[in-house]
């Protein structure tokens, strides 16, 4: 059970028409999210299955999108390696590493797994409600993203205390790499094609520290399960990326709106995502479809060889109250257009 065009993409078999699938497609935007949330905090739509479920095939029943996503969010792994975690409304950990002594109070992956069995189950719960022609995936954060939470709370600013504190990343790697492990593991095993990596905060750091730093545990996740992660940055430049060895093994990656994806084609392996400016949603129906048919002349102009691998979708999340009809639009022009 799969969407032909998705294994497409992964395969990077030449075809007319993308896949088109959205980070956060099943979120505060929607209507039937919010109805859901009227009901349920956030963490009961995540952590009940069924609920997680629901969430995720809204946007499939309302939107047509050809790939779902696990209804889930990326700090649960944090919660349990024992530092809790909130919602009022933006996420809040119970406490945050400051030392290298905290690192000694995170949990194993042995006493942390068991608290994330509950996105398998809603993984196979989504896969169950999904109709075949219908690709699923999952996801979880980075090691850098969840050491920035870990440390600072978001990844707002320029991330000053969480540099200074470079020196314990590799012990936080330590903890987590087996605990992000088993939880792609858990994903695959309940269904999921791919797990996404989302590593939201690489762009904060320089080329230099990337590579020194971050490459290496990407690396390592992705001897792992060849074929089967994605890795989507934010913020990042082809400096970041380019010369990355072990790509090949990737599913494929995720682009924000800075790259111009006419150049990843030929660099990078597996699907390559993307990367509509999320923002540009926000603009009037008119003014929208100016905006996404001339971002879409770029894939025009490409062969269906030169763009095998294009998945259609946004350079980062569907933000709040975004328009639900340039949404639908958004689909509809990509059918039309690639037909």
């Amino acid at each position: 059970m799969s969407n032909q065009k998705f294994q497409n993409s992964l395969n990077r078999v030449p075809q007319k028409t993308p896949p088109v699938w959205m980070m956060r497609q099943a979120g505060r935007y929607h209507d039937h999210y919010q109805k859901l949330r009227a009901q349920h905090s956030f963490i009961e739509l995540c952590k009940n299955p069924k609920l997680a479920a629901e969430v995720a095939m809204g946007p499939i029943e309302d939107f047509d999108f050809d790939v779902a996503i696990l209804f889930s969010d990326l700090l649960f792994p944090l919660e349990a390696m024992g530092m809790g975690l909130k919602y009022e409304p933006a996420p809040e950990l119970d406490w945050y590493i400051q030392s290298s002594k905290d690192i000694l109070k995170l949990k194993t992956v042995d006493e942390a797994i068991p608290q994330l069995f509950f996105q398998k189950e809603a993984v196979e719960l989504t896969r169950k409600r999904l109709p075949e022609n219908k690709s699923l995936i999952g996801f979880v954060g980075s090691p850098w993203t969840l050491f920035v939470y870990a440390v600072a709370g978001s990844h707002k600013g320029h991330l000053i205390e969480v540099k200074q504190m470079m020196d314990i990343f590799p012990s936080f790697c330590e903890v987590i790499m087996p605990i992000l492990k088993k939880n792609i593991q858990l994903q695959l095993d309940g269904g999921a094609e791919v797990v996404m990596l989302f590593d939201t905060a690489a762009g904060e750091l320089s080329p230099a520290m990337y590579q020194n730093n971050i490459e290496p545990q990407i690396k390592n996740l992705i001897s792992s399960f060849p074929g089967k992660l994605g890795y989507y940055t934010k913020g990042t430049v082809y400096d970041h990326l380019v010369g990355f060895e072990g790509f090949d093994k990737l599913a494929g990656l995720g682009f924000d709106h800075r790259y111009s994806l006419k150049n990843c084609f030929s660099v990078f392996p597996g699907f390559i995502q993307g990367n509509f400016d999320q923002t540009l949603l926000f603009l009037k129906p008119n003014d929208f479809e100016r905006e996404f048919r001339s971002f879409l002349k770029e894939f025009q102009n490409l062969s269906e060889v030169e763009r095998a691998g294009w998945v259609c979708g946004l350079g980062h999340g569907v933000l709040p109250q975004t328009p639900t009809e340039n949404v639908r639009r958004f689909v509809s022009i990509v059918r039309e257009i690639f037909s």
